[in-house]
């Protein structure tokens, strides 16, 4: 009798244990990335009457006699299963779809999370609110005029410049890609402006110079008159002067040089040649050299920036590359065909000054920054860090985990690397805490708790009939 009193007494502890769990599981349903806790029960150490026996050659064998001391918690794991991913809007937040934690630190020591709730403090430092705690990651560097993410190294703060600046660039290189009508009409001598309009396909395009102003690039097509399938090209940058020539006629006033090689002391102007195909042949220049046989046609131009002097004291001259096509392509390239005269230069990599307006967090969380500008520039990208035994990982309050003796040392990988998740920005992963399992598994704990106390209740009432034998 009185083991089974503490039989019924383990029971009723343990009951109890599992009523907690649940008790802390329902609390938490609406805690962000929190996941759910279990319990598993396994028997104690039984008390054994009679041992077994083996079969002897006159009787069989004989099985033991043992009675079980109760019941003890065997185990109260953690369920990583996904939650559900709620939509906020907020840039900051960021949620885990699959396996891996977030990295945060607080001083030198670690501390993991599903929890993607993130703000900025004042001085730009991505943080949990809840607790000040910084998130890890990688801060892009500049290698060569890019922006490089170095994720073997050692994760660090993530930092985002809020209003900084991204310095002007002078456009190096303008890709064209224009049509030139086979059929524009060739523009006689002494032609009048009507003529001429009517003869020239004019590009304009925006570039930049090194403090990021502003400039206008045209390139002026015209039909020679001798040479068939060849067009001359006028090149000019900000073309506003203009004055007569010796013969009466209007020109413009231009510093702009282009040519092959360096464009000092040669004039503005070059000679497309077409194939009967329509494709880029040949250009030359206005010194008579020409362009290479086959691949990229690309001419240097070159321009005096107003108000600004090179270290000699001379006017500074900017140069840019301008890039044509492929010999005998067709695509993003300039060609000649009996159809009407399209598109214009497509590409310029110049831009003025900038502010960092805003930032996105894309699925590898690489961290990208968006300036006034037009540019985006990479900042960095968040770490994640993922463990061979997820499941011994302790529980170290405000949604976060250290790991432990169990848990295995963690592997600090890029998003989608060795077995982490991939990221969503703007969205937060909801506690996978499920109520209708939760409130199942509250009646089955209560149901086992009352059986328990009966089992108790029995034992007293049978000690109750022994004592009163002697009465």
């Amino acid at each position: 009798m009185m083991r089974s009193l503490y039989s019924g007494v383990s029971g009723l502890q343990n009951h109890q244990t599992r009523m907690d769990v649940i008790g802390n599981n329902i609390a938490n349903v609406n805690t962000t990335g929190f996941k759910r806790g279990r319990v598993n029960f396994q028997d104690m150490i039984s008390q054994q009457l009679s041992g077994a026996a083996k079969p002897t050659e006159e009787k069989g064998g004989v099985n033991p006699k043992e009675v079980g001391l109760g019941m003890t918690v065997a185990a109260i794991d953690t369920v990583f299963t996904q939650g559900n991913l709620q939509s906020t809007g907020i840039s900051t937040d960021v949620a885990i779809q699959g396996n891996g934690f977030f990295i945060e630190k607080n001083g030198e020591k670690s501390y993991y999370t599903r929890a993607g709730a993130f703000s900025l403090d004042q001085n730009g430092t991505l943080v949990n609110p809840a607790n000040g705690m910084r998130v890890q990651g990688w801060m892009a560097r500049e290698l060569n005029g890019e922006m490089i993410v170095q994720t073997a190294a050692t994760p660090t703060d993530l930092t985002i410049p809020v209003g900084s600046k991204d310095p002007a660039k002078a456009t190096q290189n303008i890709n064209f890609a224009c049509n030139l009508n086979k059929n524009t009409p060739v523009v006689p001598e002494n032609a009048t402006e009507a003529e001429r309009a009517k003869g020239t396909w004019n590009t304009e395009f925006k570039i930049y110079d090194s403090f990021g102003n502003e400039h206008l690039l045209t390139v002026s097509f015209v039909r020679d008159r001798d040479t068939v399938n060849e067009w001359v090209a006028t090149v000019n940058v900000d073309p506003d002067t203009e004055t007569l020539d010796e013969d009466g006629n209007p020109q413009n006033v231009t510093s702009t040089l282009v040519g092959f090689d360096a464009t000092a002391g040669q004039g503005n102007t070059f000679r497309v040649r077409f194939d009967n195909n329509g494709t880029l042949e040949r250009v030359t220049d206005v010194s008579g050299q020409e362009s290479n046989e086959s691949g990229e046609i690309i001419l240097q131009a070159s321009y005096i920036v107003p108000e600004s002097n090179d270290v000699d004291g001379n006017p500074y001259r900017q140069t840019m590359n301008i890039n044509l096509g492929t010999i005998g392509s067709m695509i993003n390239t300039v060609t000649q065909s009996a159809s009407a005269s399209s598109t214009k230069a497509f590409y310029q990599d110049g831009y003025a000054l900038g502010y960092l307006e805003n930032f996105k967090i894309d699925s590898t969380g690489t961290i990208t920054g968006v300036y006034s500008n037009g540019t985006n520039r990479t900042i960095g990208q968040l770490a994640m860090a993922t463990f061979a035994n997820q499941n011994g990982l302790e529980k170290a309050g405000d949604n976060t985990y250290v790991k432990s003796n169990n848990s295995g040392e963690a592997k600090i990988n890029a998003s989608g690397i060795a077995g982490a998740g991939s990221l969503l920005a703007g969205a937060l992963e909801m506690s996978n805490v499920d109520l209708t399992e939760q409130f199942t598994d509250m009646i089955v704990t209560q149901r086992g708790f009352q059986s328990n106390a009966k089992t108790i209740q029995t034992a007293d009432t049978l000690l109750e009939t022994v004592l009163s034998l002697k009465r």
